[in-house]
């Protein structure tokens, strides 16, 4: 498996388990190899409906960006196989 497989198992896994949340904007956040487990570890944002918020002329004023969920999908690189997923958590800022 290269990199973009694991990227593309990675979301597709993501949008289907989540298919019924009306997930948007699901894209590449990062990615890395963890040799010693042979793992893809591959983090993917997305937003909800319930993370825009619902006065559209205060999102438009704003300068915030939406808030956006984040998960951590481990990827078997021998077998492509997703072993977990797990959120990750950003510090605000």
């Amino acid at each position: 498996m290269d990199v973009k497989e694991a990227v593309v198992t990675a979301k597709s896994y993501v949008a289907d388990l989540f298919e019924g949340e009306e997930v948007a904007d699901v894209g590449l956040e990062e990615v890395k190899f963890e040799d010693h487990l042979d793992t893809w570890v591959v983090t993917v944002g997305f937003s909800r409906p319930w993370d825009v918020s619902r006065n559209s002329v205060v999102a438009a004023l704003s300068t915030e960006r939406p808030s956006r969920s984040y998960k951590v999908i481990h990827i078997a690189d021998a077998d492509g196989s997703v072993l977990s997923l797990s959120d990750r958590v950003l510090p605000k800022s």
